[in-house]
């Protein structure tokens, strides 16, 4: 009928109308793409950078984390990862050191204190991990040729000891690098409360007995249960020829005494040596060769230490002793 034929062509008009459009609609968005096809642009991309609140996190479970880490390199590249870890490391830090974590078996080591705003814990980490250093000079003529303080310069007589660095039982070896002239290398009794200013002159050795007795006689004073009974007090081997001097501060000194196996070296070679307290000998090697037993009768404590009479230049390390 005429109402039903009404409806249907007005739901057909409808239907045109909406085709229409769709047909504007998929047209516009047609030339959008060709548009965008194009010019080869890309639309925008947003990043969200994570944050995390460390303030928010547990200390002790962060710090126990950070633990692990073994080295103070390791924990000073967390601290400039993020300020906030910085109290964090310092703690780790004055844990490990305070542990004893870094100790050499049989030596006695002084670190330098922490002091707040000067000396941190993690400079104090790294002290610990290699400690021996030439940390007192005596004479005029020297100067540290590293910071470290593991090397040395001297342009006259002048003497570099690693007081900080005492061994007091068990075995030790280091090496002596070296690099210029034709120094004196050995072992010497610790002296905590030496004041270099004394010894501030030109002509400084252990063993100048004509220009430095008042000298010999204050180290002397020095003198605590630590040396034992042992009277060899300074030993050296002499890298020009290989010679031995040795002397007890008192009545005895040997000068450039001859030994069996003894050999001198040139600038470029190393001269190893290895204390054995257990036994009491100083062994010498060169270039990782063996040359024999220097000295005997050795007891208490003892220092490394390297004097020059001129132009030298020497550096040493901690390291294992040969295998043979």
């Amino acid at each position: 009928d005429e109402s039903e034929t009404h409806a249907l062509r007005s739901e057909n008009a409808r239907l045109r109308e909406q085709l229409l459009r769709s047909d504007a609609e998929n047209e516009r968005l047609r030339g959008q793409l060709q548009y965008f096809e194009g010019r080869h642009e890309a639309l925008p991309v947003v990043t969200i950078k994570p944050t995390v609140d460390i303030s928010r996190l547990d200390t002790g479970l962060v710090t126990h984390i950070v633990s692990f880490l073994g080295t103070s390199l390791e924990l000073r590249n967390l601290a400039l990862t993020c300020r906030a870890f910085l109290s964090l490391v310092e703690e780790v830090a004055r844990r490990v050191v305070c542990s004893g974590r870094n100790d050499v078996e049989g030596a006695r080591i002084t670190l330098s204190p922490y002091v707040r705003g000067t000396t941190t814990w993690l400079s104090v980490l790294r002290e610990s991990e290699d400690p021996l250093k030439f940390d007192v000079l005596l004479g005029s003529y020297i100067e540290h040729a590293n910071e470290r303080k593991t090397s040395v310069r001297t342009r006259g007589a002048s003497t570099a000891v690693a007081s900080s660095y005492v061994m007091e039982s068990g075995i030790h070896y280091v090496e002596f690098q070296i690099t210029e002239g034709n120094p004196l290398v050995g072992i010497v009794r610790p002296m905590p409360n030496v004041d270099p200013n004394r010894y501030d002159n030109p002509v400084f050795n252990f063993f100048n007995l004509f220009f430095t007795r008042n000298s010999l006689r204050d180290f002397l004073a020095l003198r605590t249960d630590k040396w034992d009974t042992g009277n060899v007090h300074v030993c050296g081997y002499y890298c020009k020829d290989g010679k031995r001097s040795w002397t007890n501060w008192d009545s005895t000194i040997e000068y450039f005494e001859f030994w069996e196996g003894m050999e001198g070296c040139d600038p470029g070679d190393t001269i190893g040596m290895l204390l054995n307290l257990d036994e009491g000998t100083l062994t010498v090697y060169k270039n990782n060769r063996r040359l024999g037993v220097m000295k005997d009768g050795l007891s208490g404590s003892y220092c490394w230490y390297a004097s020059s009479y001129g132009e030298a230049t020497i550096t040493i390390e901690r390291c294992d002793p040969p295998l043979a």
